[in-house]
């Protein structure tokens, strides 16, 4: 099973804007992170918005590559893992972005029949797809819902789907950007409850958050970033903790 680690690892973006002598401005997305997530880890990451929360899961993922620094997985390199293509990421990565990503046009069957054409195993049947379709939607509490339009259903449902379109390869790592964002107390709960029964199954839980009360209920490990640095890395964590 995967373990991650981040060796010295630094991302920048640059900025359209320039300064006043015409050179365009470079930010710091993450700097000189060096962390290590085992298999069957929950961890939370933690801090305000812009600290770097949603660059070190792209990392993670393999979404982008490193300026300096190395991403590996059991030691080694993503970036040579996979040099051509993300979508080879999604058999070890299931990921719910921080902006709703379901195609509005199309079921929430027809959102989750395109993640399983990833994964599809060789000679694997339709019939077979749409078991795994609703087993994966049960688990997460939408069965029924195979014929519905994401407009149809509520932003804590859609959330739902966007997990169950994350877990139908059966990934060994769910990585979650602000999964709970804009949800009622019930929905990050029964969220939470739903994250925490797939971690005990043995899948990796790596999750950004601002639901504070929630990271303080579960004391899992929480690492917290300041400005594209881990300032804590706590087990057994609360929300900020340093030390």
């Amino acid at each position: 099973m995967p373990t991650i680690t981040l060796e010295k690892v630094t991302k920048y973006y640059k900025v359209q804007k320039k300064h006043r002598r015409g050179e365009n401005r470079v930010e710091i997305g993450v700097e000189d992170v060096d962390l290590t997530v085992e298999q069957g880890e929950f961890v939370f990451l933690v801090g305000s918005s812009g600290a770097g929360k949603s660059t070190l899961l792209d990392l993670i993922s393999g979404k982008v590559k490193p300026d300096k620094g190395t991403v590996s997985l059991n030691g080694k390199d993503l970036a040579r893992l996979f040099p051509w293509s993300h979508n080879q990421t999604a058999l070890l990565f299931g990921k719910v972005c921080q902006e709703q990503t379901l195609a509005r046009r199309i079921t929430v069957e027809e959102n989750l029949r395109m993640a399983a054409m990833i994964g599809r195993r060789r000679f694997e049947s339709a019939k077979h797809i749409d078991e795994r379709i609703r087993k994966v939607l049960g688990l997460v509490g939408m069965r029924g819902t195979e014929k519905k339009y994401p407009g149809e259903l509520s932003i804590g449902e859609c959330r739902r789907v966007e997990l169950a379109r994350a877990m139908i390869n059966s990934p060994p790592i769910l990585v979650l950007d602000e999964i709970t964002a804009n949800l009622d107390d019930d929905n990050i709960w029964d969220m939470i409850i739903l994250l925490n029964e797939v971690n005990r199954r043995g899948t990796t839980v790596i999750m950004a958050t601002h639901a504070s009360k929630y990271v303080n209920i579960m004391r899992r490990r929480v690492i917290t970033l300041v400005d594209g640095h881990i300032f804590g890395d706590v087990e057994r964590g609360r929300y900020g903790d340093v030390v």
